[in-house]
């Protein structure tokens, strides 16, 4: 019984916290972020002009590399914003999609700048048509590789932090006292004559049954 109790309280727990931090976004920003094709390809398109702005602009090593990890930065962030939307047992195929595909819209973007001639092939100069191949499979395979390997850390820490709050919550159940952790509510306490009035399962106070028979 009291694994059941345990395990009930802890699904309970699971929902509330889910459900305690809530931010108001635009409809049209929530669309973009849920959709992984938009998403990716918004994500792809302005990394490469950001790194075309890069590597024709900066003037040391070290503005580069800085400028560079900035952009890796980004790539993550947006990366983290599509993932959050979906529970983490679908980021195993999101998290390579996403990078796939953010992978293609770079390399469309980057042959319409060498279209444009103003493609740079590192430092080496501006790319030619013959250097989109190869560019295509080494940025498509880096992209994938660095944002799985990042989406199998953040799952990591995710799962980690759910399973200390969850512990944390249900230590203090077993103590007699839950605070549930979401701002504006109070203390449940399970001792006394109060225990008559709380329902464990339930979070909240026991309906009270009318014991009149008809």
């Amino acid at each position: 019984m009291r694994d059941f109790i345990a395990s009930q309280n802890s699904e309970r727990l699971r929902q509330r916290l889910s459900g305690a931090i809530r931010v108001r976004e635009p409809a049209v920003f929530k669309r973009l972020a849920a959709s992984i094709v938009e998403m990716a390809f918004v994500t792809g398109i302005v990394a490469r002009l950001y790194r075309m702005m890069v590597l024709t602009r900066a003037t040391t090593p070290t503005q580069v590399a800085i400028a560079l990890t900035l952009g890796a930065v980004f790539l993550l962030l947006m990366a983290t914003l599509h993932l959050s939307r979906f529970s983490i047992r679908e980021w195993l195929w999101r998290a390579p999609a996403f990078a796939t595909l953010e992978g293609i819209s770079e390399m469309l973007a980057s042959i319409v700048l060498i279209w444009a001639g103003r493609e740079p092939l590192g430092s080496g100069g501006a790319a030619h048509y013959h250097d989109w191949a190869g560019m295509s499979v080494n940025t498509i395979v880096w992209r994938v590789a660095v944002i799985s390997i990042f989406s199998l850390l953040l799952a990591i820490v995710v799962k980690w932090v759910r399973y200390m709050i969850l512990r944390n919550e249900h230590a203090a159940w077993s103590e007699g006292t839950v605070k549930a952790g979401i701002p504006g509510e109070r203390f449940i306490e399970r001792r006394g004559s109060r225990t008559q009035d709380i329902d464990p399962l339930l979070f909240g106070e026991r309906r009270k049954h009318d014991n009149k028979r008809g």
